[in-house]
């Protein structure tokens, strides 16, 4: 017969509800009661009613809680003790965090979980779980939050509404005017305005406080003319001073360089009127699909946009014209040194196959 397990003292039934109430976690919040249930004198058989468990499982619950306490009754297995920074490691990662990254070393504009993760692991300790990596940032006290501004000088209608036929047939339409065993690439082409009134996004800071980031009120802007190649990882970008019909054959010549010797390229882009007009000069070796009137869903370039601009153009202030256009220059050569950024953001189902 088991030995009588008794509830450590330092709690009481009071206290455990209390902390339920205020618990993130639900079997934690189920467990809790439970347990104050025996501080109450209540049964254990009563108590395993309560959690809706067999007498084992609140046996088992009894030894977690009194070794460590309402941590115990958290799911998952204990973090080795090496993967948990010590006080001063979370100062020095709070320190960096609120330092903020410097784009021209960091490579970005905005600290990722996946930066204060690596960080963690080469430079404080190592961290053995993946699922253990935004938990142990997140002990540090720090969160997710939209800064305050400071002035300064899917497929919702599906792809079968591809045009009438859907998009293998418009698909078909091509190759029947293509060679026999041409290969095909598919590309998207989209615009994209990149000004002074930069976008703000959400960055890591204190728990309780609120991240501070430029917002510049001036309105130079450039155009990023960008195209990608989902399957291959290929990409084709410009940085322009306007959208128009001229710039728009500038960039379709530069897809065209891209596309492999031998093959044909079908680009998607929408119905803009420098994409759609008879002036537009069409190199031999693309064919336009256009996308469907008010479904920028169905373009993943929308995507790489939101990409670049949260990581690379996004909490920063431009002195000018030219600097526009460096860092977009810049943020284009990141992105076609990823070709493997390009596949898991662009490639759609819908495309694959035809």
């Amino acid at each position: 017969m088991g030995s009588v397990i008794v509830l450590r003292d330092d709690f009481d039934g009071a206290a455990l509800r209390r902390l339920a109430r205020l618990s993130t976690s639900a079997n934690q919040a189920r467990r809790m009661p439970a347990l104050a249930q025996i501080y109450d004198g209540g049964s254990r058989s009563e108590a395993a009613r309560t959690g809706g468990v067999t007498l084992q499982i609140v046996r088992d619950w009894v030894i977690l809680f009194n070794a460590r306490g309402p941590d115990g009754l958290l799911d998952g297995k204990a973090p080795d003790k090496s993967s948990i920074p010590n006080d001063a490691q979370r100062r020095a990662l709070v320190e960096i965090v609120e330092q903020g990254p410097i784009p021209a070393i960091h490579g970005v504009v905005r600290w990722r979980l996946i930066d204060l993760v690596q960080w963690l692991q080469e430079g404080v300790c190592g961290i053995a779980r993946r699922n253990d990596r935004g938990a142990r940032v997140e002990e540090t006290g720090l969160r997710q939050a939209h800064p305050a501004t400071s002035s300064s000088c899917s497929e919702r209608t599906g792809p079968g509404s591809l045009q009438k036929g859907g998009f293998a047939s418009e698909l078909a339409k091509v190759k029947a005017t293509l060679p026999k065993r041409t290969p095909i690439e598919i590309w998207f082409q989209d615009e994209a305005r990149v000004g002074q009134k930069t976008k703000i996004t959400r960055r890591w800071a204190r728990r309780g406080t609120r991240p501070s980031a430029s917002k510049d009120q001036r309105t130079r802007s450039a155009y990023i003319f960008g195209a990608i190649c989902p399957e291959h990882g290929k990409a084709a970008g410009l940085v322009l001073p306007f959208c128009n019909t001229e710039t728009m054959t500038l960039h379709l010549a530069e897809i065209s360089i891209a596309v492999a010797r031998g093959a044909h390229a079908v680009v998607l882009m929408d119905q803009a009127g420098w994409h759609m007009t008879a002036k537009l000069i069409v190199p031999e070796n693309i064919s336009i699909i256009a996308l469907p009137a008010k479904c920028p869903e169905l373009n993943p370039v929308e995507n790489v946009w939101q990409f670049m601009r949260d990581n690379w153009l996004s909490n920063r202030v431009f002195t000018s014209h030219d600097n526009i256009v460096d860092h977009c220059c810049e943020a284009c050569n990141k992105l076609v040194d990823l070709p493997w950024r390009i596949m898991t953001i662009g490639r759609r189902q819908w495309t694959r196959g035809s």
